[in-house]
């Protein structure tokens, strides 16, 4: 079994047709979907998917993207909405500066709410980061300080310091389609340094189809080729790399009902 351990089935591109998606994805033998939030204001949309479906959990969140759009959360407000069963992780929340679309202030000060909230309910935190290695290191840093707390990036497509003082930390590190391109090199050669148990697959559906999807609308079922790009990279079989992920997966992600 697959776990497609980051999805926005939410979105559109999936909303559509999400029934269809979830059936695409079991046949391609992905047994368990992470559905993430990205705005308060969209939740109970998200949590209502995860709800209705026994293979898909979520997580409850603001992107950076929404950091400055969003009212401004708090880690009360946070911890309560993890009481509901489906929710299991925090986020996805973190830094992007490539894009810059909410002030770098008010991505650090959600970034740092949202660890708070991991830090007291122990469920992993979700992290984005793109062009924000340096900020991202040290507000990890920071914040393991005050106190341990789970989590992964997501996405991975940092540098190999980022990675390395994420998996220092006990945090998992995802691999989306980004793996398959040919411009990854750098990103798999990073990967390939990495313990084989911090390793996660992901799609980030609907977004970064791998190849041979690439350029059409991603979708659970195609992390397939993402988990068979990472076997290629460690040098395992699938079924190997498949085990192995999927143990990672629900081992940080204990709350989660892993699937009889």
């Amino acid at each position: 079994m697959l776990v497609d351990s980051h999805c926005h089935l939410n979105y559109d591109g999936l909303v559509e047709d999400i029934e269809g998606a979830i059936t695409r994805a079991s046949e391609a033998g992905v047994g368990f979907m992470l559905s993430i939030g990205t705005r308060l204001s969209d939740f109970e949309g998200v949590l209502a998917t995860a709800e209705a479906h026994g293979n898909v959990a979520c997580t409850v969140g603001i992107h950076p993207h929404e950091s400055g759009k969003e009212p401004e959360t708090d880690v009360e407000t946070l911890v309560e909405l993890t009481q509901h069963p489906k929710v299991v992780g925090i986020g996805e929340t973190g830094l992007d500066f490539y894009y810059d679309n909410s002030p770098r202030e008010a991505q650090e000060r959600s970034f740092r709410t949202h660890i708070a909230a991991a830090r007291e309910t122990q469920l992993p935190v979700v992290v984005h980061t793109r062009d924000a290695d340096e900020r991202t290191i040290a507000i990890i840093e920071d914040e393991q300080k005050k106190g341990a707390f789970p989590g992964l990036i997501h996405c991975f497509s940092a540098g190999p310091e980022l990675a390395k003082c994420a998996v220092s930390f006990g945090m998992a590190i995802s691999l989306s389609g980004i793996i398959t391109f040919n411009s990854a090199e750098p990103i798999r050669e990073t990967v390939k340094a990495l313990p084989l148990d911090h390793i996660l697959v992901e799609t980030d559906a609907p977004f970064l189809a791998p190849i041979p999807h690439r350029g059409k609308p991603n979708e659970p079922a195609f992390v397939a080729h993402t988990a068979e790009k990472a076997a290629e990279i460690f040098g395992i079989s699938l079924d190997a790399l498949a085990k192995q992920t999927t143990d990672n997966f629900f081992r940080l992600f204990s709350k989660a009902e892993r699937p009889g």
